[in-house]
């Protein structure tokens, strides 16, 4: 699976940075580059690490809970999805069938779902049992509005979570005529896009093991591999090493311009560019690489064009200090690829799509590194940093790691490599300080 298949499939931040430099301590032993590169035998590697609590998940709630007392919202709508799951452990998909979460500003939050589904959403559920039900011949937004009266909730501002569906909205709505629907991003970004110390060690772990499966990967290529060959490698490792939820990318040769993929079918030989484009998940958090090898000797212009990418990460890395926007992150890498004669703004040959994105329990959430983006970055955030340059007819370059942002600044959760020599780079400590 590529990666655009699998991704189909405010003042709080700040709060957040005592959070974090209580919780997160400083130490998490830091991998050797030279680590990747010797034949160590690939096992799972998730047990240091556990999951998403229910106290945790209870106390998320009584945060956004203040959040809609902050903005005057009297109860937010929630779709199955990586918001819910945040909220609930609810792990579940979304159908022409309603299954929904409502928290109410006070009190107990409930459960919308068919009643022949409620066996098996209850697996998952970790807070709260009220679970309305509705039989198929019975509309599920009666029983939304049952549960907003019985919870005293008739009137005021109603929010639905950003990826909620158009048949929800317009079939509750009318049900409720003394309620004002609005966005419940204020709740929701309000508390996801801002780290715990738990959800860090997560990602770091997840970046681990897409970091490690690199070095396996990068040892065993061969001449003559598809670019599916080296996908499998990639897939393989990653589910060896504990990761779930995994994705792969791999383009080859003119096939690595085209930064999401292309149908060339393409095969590695000597000189080939290897763009690839990987991560997974560990207990529901989410890493992204992207790692460009050469295989055999780099003619001088790979070489040129690797080390302006990586020039240009450090120079995101650089821009990243909290109270920055998020959009000037990217001025500042696009600037100077543009400097050295890539671009200007989006055009090729250059740097054609945005520098990074957030990414926690997605791998794309918001914010963005991204021209005109006004969003000031805060402890707690974590991006992705993955400029490139993409040379159409010829090759591209994009090195991609993970950061999370401290009160002293950007921390990366691998560091990136310092040479296409040696081109995986290494594990960082995990550290707020």
């Amino acid at each position: 699976m590529d990666k655009r298949g699998f991704l189909k499939f405010s003042g709080v931040g700040l709060a957040s940075a005592s959070l974090l430099a209580a919780s997160v301590k400083a130490g998490a032993q830091t991998t050797s580059d030279d680590a990747f590169y010797t034949d160590n035998k690939l096992t799972d590697i998730t047990g240091t690490v556990k999951p998403i609590s229910a106290k945790e998940r209870q106390s998320r709630i009584s945060k956004a809970q203040s959040l809609m007392a902050e903005h005057d919202i009297s109860a937010i709508i929630i779709e199955p999805g990586a918001a819910m799951d945040y909220f609930t452990g609810i792990q579940w998909w979304r159908s022409e069938r309603l299954t929904a979460v409502v928290i109410p500003r006070e009190g107990e939050i409930a459960v919308v779902t068919p009643f022949f589904e409620a066996p098996s959403v209850k697996e998952t559920l970790q807070v709260g049992d009220d679970i309305r039900v509705w039989q198929e011949h019975e509309s599920p937004f009666e029983q939304v509005k049952q549960i907003l009266k019985d919870r005293k909730v008739t009137k005021g501002k109603i929010g639905f979570e950003q990826s909620v569906r158009y048949f929800v909205l317009n079939g509750l709505m009318p049900l409720l005529p003394d309620m004002k629907n609005v966005s419940a991003e204020p709740v929701t970004l309000g508390c996801r896009m801002y780290k715990s110390a738990h959800e860090l060690r997560l990602m770091h772990k997840a970046n681990e093991i897409t970091l490690q499966a690199y070095g396996h990967v990068y040892k065993n290529l061969e001449a003559g591999m598809s670019q599916g060959d080296v996908k499998g490698l990639m897939q393989s490792a990653q589910q060896t090493l504990g990761g779930s939820g995994i994705w792969t990318m791999a383009l080859f040769n003119e096939a690595s311009a085209y930064p999401h993929g292309t149908r060339q079918e393409q095969i590695l030989k000597e000189g080939s560019v290897v763009l690839m484009d990987c991560g997974c998940s560990v207990h529901g958090y989410q890493s992204d690489i992207s790692r460009t090898f050469v295989f055999g000797e780099a003619s001088k212009k790979q070489q040129k064009v690797w080390q302006l990418v990586r020039d240009g990460q450090q120079r995101v890395f650089e821009q990243a200090q909290p109270g920055n926007t998020a959009g000037s992150v990217d001025e500042r890498v696009r600037q100077y690829y543009q400097e050295q004669g890539y671009g200007p703004g989006y055009q090729l040959p250059g740097l054609s799509h945005r520098t990074g994105h957030g990414i926690g329990m997605e791998g794309h959430e918001r914010v963005n590194f991204v021209k005109g983006e006004k969003q000031k970055l805060a402890p707690g955030m974590c991006f992705s940093n993955e400029p490139g340059i993409y040379i159409p007819g010829e090759f591209g370059v994009r090195l991609e790691d993970c950061l999370y942002i401290t009160d002293k600044g950007p921390q990366w959760f691998t560091r990136p490599p310092q040479s296409l020599e040696k081109p995986i780079g290494e594990l960082a400590s995990l550290r707020t300080e």
